[in-house]
């Protein structure tokens, strides 16, 4: 399996709530953390996208916690895109300790392009999918 370079990453601003009674981070956060590494991936990656009618929507997602984040850790999301489809895309996120770089959590999703007003699956757009591979810088499409 060829190893996945990420190109982006947003630090993650640890909160006080973020934290449970054994001074680690609760499992149910880090898909917050994982949201907002993909909103802002799509922001700086993407362009025109207008979130009023473009959604992107979680359709599978799997993580394995590799290690618990202390509530003092400095944390970064990492995310990448590493296959495109017609209507859908894999996009692979980790959270990281920005000090260390050891790996404490890996997150895998499919995501699927929604039409926020006709409330339904739609294609991807090829300015998004040229965007991706170019950012990612290789052709990710899987149907070619």
């Amino acid at each position: 399996m060829e190893e996945i370079k990420f190109h982006h990453q947003l630090p993650i601003q640890l909160r006080f709530n973020d934290v449970d009674k054994f001074g680690h981070v609760n499992n149910t956060v880090y898909f917050s953390f994982y949201d907002l590494g993909k909103t802002d991936y799509f922001q700086a990656v993407c362009p025109d996208v207008n979130w009023e009618r473009d959604g992107i929507v979680v359709v599978h997602i799997e993580t394995d916690f590799l290690a618990q984040i202390d509530g003092t850790e400095p944390i970064a999301v990492e995310t990448a895109v590493t296959a495109i489809g017609t209507k859908s895309f894999d996009l692979l996120q980790r959270a990281i300790n920005t000090d260390t770089g050891e790996v404490k959590c890996i997150c895998r999703s499919v995501m699927v392009a929604f039409d926020l007003v006709r409330r339904e699956s739609r294609p991807l757009d090829e300015e998004w999918i040229e965007a991706i591979c170019r950012f990612e810088g290789r052709d990710l499409r899987k149907h070619k």
